[in-house]
């Protein structure tokens, strides 16, 4: 074997093979990378599913062995993309990677972090904005609805996450379940304005949880009802400026003017 083939060879069988066959799987449009991701998104959430019912499961004995699979899970996935991607550094950059190393971090310390683990929920925010969900469907009626299914996932997310705060503040001790289901409850009253009366959190820190929901649950369902009713628009970036939103029909950027060459429908 010369040297050129021995060089061929170990690039086929070394980590740049395996950050090959990982950019396919996880950024890829084939059928294997389709049914990859799709399991992908199915085990995240399942993960959700967990961080939700975590508060109900914290007491049983298999909570640790559930606790550290997920960790190895969300660590294997965290490596798994920054080998599939072309920029590691930016991607741990983003949000989304910041959001995914606190939740492995709260998941290798689940004792000594017990109480920022409402936090994990987040999860489900950064798996709405990862690229994998949306990338099959970019055509047809159901891209029209991405603003307003991730507006839903905002809303949701912050309900989730007030109500585990103030599960893990105001009802943890000795409740169990139906702790947790008076912090929904209150955490849904306040978001929706309804008004109180059988349950309110204690306090000058109860009444400031209770200011800080209204007001942020009220802007997530401004933002929601906009996503909704607004007119229509495509996204194609701008090869010019950049914007990425645009009216279904239009010929020339309404920033800069540059000509756009956005495909039909059908294309």
């Amino acid at each position: 074997m010369t040297g050129a083939e021995a060089k061929e060879q170990e690039r086929l069988t070394g980590l740049p093979w395996l950050r090959d066959i990982l950019r396919k799987l996880y950024h890829g449009t084939s059928p294997a990378a389709f049914r990859f991701q799709f399991a992908a998104i199915i085990v995240d959430l399942a993960i959700i599913a967990f961080f939700i019912a975590t508060p109900v499961l914290q007491e049983s004995r298999s909570f640790l062995w559930l606790d550290y699979t997920v960790a190895a899970l969300v660590a294997a996935d965290l490596g798994a993309r920054l080998l599939a991607s072309t920029d590691p550094l930016r991607l741990m950059k983003q949000p989304a990677s910041w959001v995914d190393v606190f939740i492995l971090v709260t998941l290798l310390f689940p004792t000594a972090l017990a109480n920022l683990g409402f936090l994990r929920i987040l999860r489900l925010w950064s798996l709405s904005r990862g690229g994998a969900i949306w990338r099959h469907f970019r055509r047809g009626k159901v891209r029209e609805w991405r603003d307003a299914s991730q507006a839903v996932v905002n809303l949701v997310t912050f309900l989730l996450v007030v109500t585990g705060f103030v599960y893990t503040f105001f009802f943890r001790t000795g409740a169990g379940i139906a702790g947790y289901v008076d912090a929904m409850y209150f955490t849904v009253a306040t978001i929706t304005t309804t008004g109180f009366g059988d349950l309110v959190l204690p306090g000058v820190a109860g009444k400031l949880t209770a200011i800080v929901t209204m007001l942020i649950g009220i802007s997530l369902f401004v933002r929601l009802a906009q996503a909704i009713f607004r007119p229509y628009k495509v996204y194609f970036p701008c090869p010019q400026c950049g914007l990425s939103r645009h009216e279904p029909d239009a010929v020339h950027c309404k920033a800069c003017g540059h000509l756009l060459k956005i495909p039909d429908e059908g294309q």
